[in-house]
């Protein structure tokens, strides 16, 4: 059985709870305490992160390179592309994330970076913009590539829902955006997949 280490407020833990309850299938969640976390966390990550997905002799951090395993290890309902081109695409939108979005919500969630509020401004101000930037995709589309749920919605979700909680205000402009986030919302597998603490964290 695959068990998933998990920081119970970690937007990229919440990626991997997702895609677990997206697919319907047996695991078991271990909640870390990401300020008092055990030495075997160590010993699995050298970088001491959580979510780490272990599976018999198998042990993998880092969120997309896990949620990538269980969607190829367990294909239905598949949120990767199945043709080569399309996946290659999706993972580089994923790459881009990483470096547009969610870098800056590391320093929203860093503990060093709390005390420094010009810098948490800043990366406020990144991902309003990114963000506002994207919402016109949702004009037309349902998800991000279209009427299919995908790798890249369940990506971006945790940060949709932390928008309150990291103190993101977004304009008008960003309408169509905010009823996307409504839709990855409402969808069971997300509500299943959040933690009491999370689910807290929005208005």
């Amino acid at each position: 059985m695959m068990v998933l280490y998990s920081g119970t407020t970690c937007p990229y833990s919440h990626r991997c709870r997702f895609v677990l309850f997206e697919k319907g299938m047996d695991f078991e969640i271990r909640d870390v305490d990401l300020y008092n976390k055990p030495e075997d966390i160590n010993v699995m990550n050298p970088y001491g992160q959580v979510p780490i997905l272990v599976e018999r002799d198998l042990i993998l951090y880092e969120s997309n390179i896990i949620n990538e395993y269980i969607d190829e290890r367990f294909p239905h309902p598949q949120l990767m592309p199945g043709d080569p081109v399309d996946r290659a695409r999706v993972r580089l939108f994923l790459l881009n994330f990483e470096k547009e979005l969610f870098t800056n919500v590391s320093i929203l969630e860093s503990r060093a970076a709390k005390a420094n509020e010009k810098t948490q401004e800043k990366a406020r101000s990144h991902i309003r913009d990114r963000l506002t930037q994207l919402a016109p995709v949702f004009l037309k589309n349902k998800y991000m590539l279209g009427d299919n749920f995908s790798m890249l919605d369940v990506a971006i979700a945790p940060l949709l829902w932390r928008l309150d909680f990291y103190g993101i205000d977004l304009s008008k402009n960003a309408a169509p955006l905010l009823k996307y986030a409504e839709r990855i919302f409402s969808r069971p597998a997300y509500i299943e997949a959040l933690t009491p603490s999370e689910k807290v964290m929005r208005k």
